[in-house]
């Protein structure tokens, strides 16, 4: 779990080799101005502005690594019983970001929930054992809180709401064989997880970054905008899959976060969690996996069972059975499904009642 290497050094000559491509301008104005690829004078400047320049690039790589100090590592032991170590793994790894003064992290949230080890890699390579704070199955966030100081200055939460397509932004990882990406932001809409995750308004960015998993978005005003959640095939909707980044947008993080650190999840109303892993094809939803002991399993429901309806309205795209779900109300809820069994053979419509929960009260969470 040791990691030595520093991202600095990358960052500031990843910044000073895109001088060259940037406007005098951009670099006065924005400490991430390596996202601007264009707009550099072809004039050559006179000594006394080299000089200046020289100076001036020198305070922005100061700026800069000041920025992205803020971007640590997150490692994580999750016992071999919990409830996500089959999937998610036992020993998880990925990015977070410093917050706030007093070492509170955020991170997306499957790499440390049922951790019951936390350690932060900081900005020098220190590694610093940490404490779990929160988890919030509907956005996916996490947070953890660093016990003892962690020598960054915390990034500063930005207006991800006014993030549109077309907009530059960083991509930012702990680690890996590049940490920082200079991206675009492609779309932003709906995003909808198997998992029974549902965003409204998803950042989708490209190129992608590989190492995305806690890593941060940072737009033109070196704000975070953002957290890595996962590389998709579709950050542009069109006939052949284009490959990118889904970041987490802050703003869903903004009304639940004194919750968050005060009770470690959010306030009721929860969302309702029927333990289904679904896909779609050809405008029909389909289980393709019951969580074992969850809802869907002890109402009888199976792998293959294609979801036609939700309290008698047609669904057809995961959206619209998340969505509908949803509005039958918060967890804990009866929510009923119109099944059609995998094993019918007369396409029979069975209505399938479930008892929802919170899916965090199902985890193992320390």
């Amino acid at each position: 779990m040791i990691i030595t290497m520093d991202p600095k050094p990358f960052l500031r000559t990843a910044l000073l080799e895109m001088q060259g491509k940037l406007s005098t301008q951009t670099l006065a104005l924005v400490i991430c101005s390596i996202l601007i690829l264009g707009g550099c004078s072809a004039a050559p400047a006179p000594a006394h502005q080299a000089a200046e320049t020289s100076k001036a690039s020198q305070e922005q790589a100061t700026a800069f690594d000041s920025t992205f100090s803020a971007v640590v590592g997150v490692f994580a032991n999750v016992p071999e019983d919990a409830r996500t170590a089959q999937i998610l793994g036992t020993r998880r790894q990925g990015s977070g970001v410093l917050i706030d003064d007093d070492g509170l992290v955020l991170t997306i949230g499957y790499l440390i929930m049922e951790a019951e080890e936390i350690v932060i890699s900081g900005p020098d390579g220190d590694q610093i054992q940490a404490s779990f704070v929160a988890y919030d199955h509907a956005t996916g966030f996490g947070l953890v809180r660093a016990m003892k100081p962690i020598r960054a200055a915390a990034l500063e939460l930005g207006d991800s709401k006014s993030l549109s397509e077309g907009e530059p932004v960083l991509a930012v990882s702990y680690q890996g064989r590049i940490p920082v990406i200079a991206a675009s932001v492609v779309s932003r809409r709906p995003f909808a997880g198997y998992w029974e995750y549902l965003l409204d308004n998803a950042i989708f960015t490209l190129p992608p970054h590989h190492e995305y998993g806690g890593a941060a978005l940072i737009d033109g005003s070196g704000k975070l905008v953002g957290i890595g959640s996962l590389i998709v095939n579709d950050a542009i909707i069109q006939e052949r899959p284009v490959i990118g980044n889904m970041f987490v947008p802050v703003e869903s993080l903004k009304p639940i976060l004194a919750d968050l650190i005060s009770h470690g999840r959010r306030k009721p109303p929860v969302p309702p969690w029927l333990g289904v892993y679904t896909e779609e094809a050809e405008g029909r939803v389909f289980i393709s996996r019951v969580t074992e002991g969850g809802p869907a399993q002890q109402a009888g429901l199976n792998a293959g069972d294609i979801i036609i309806g939700v309290g008698g309205k047609r669904i057809g795209t995961m959206i619209e059975f998340f969505q509908k779900v949803r509005n039958q109300g918060g967890a804990g809820t009866n929510i009923r499904l119109d099944i059609i069994p995998f094993d019918t053979r007369d396409l029979t419509i069975n209505k399938v009642d479930i008892k929802s929960l919170d899916r965090f009260d199902w985890l193992h969470m320390k």
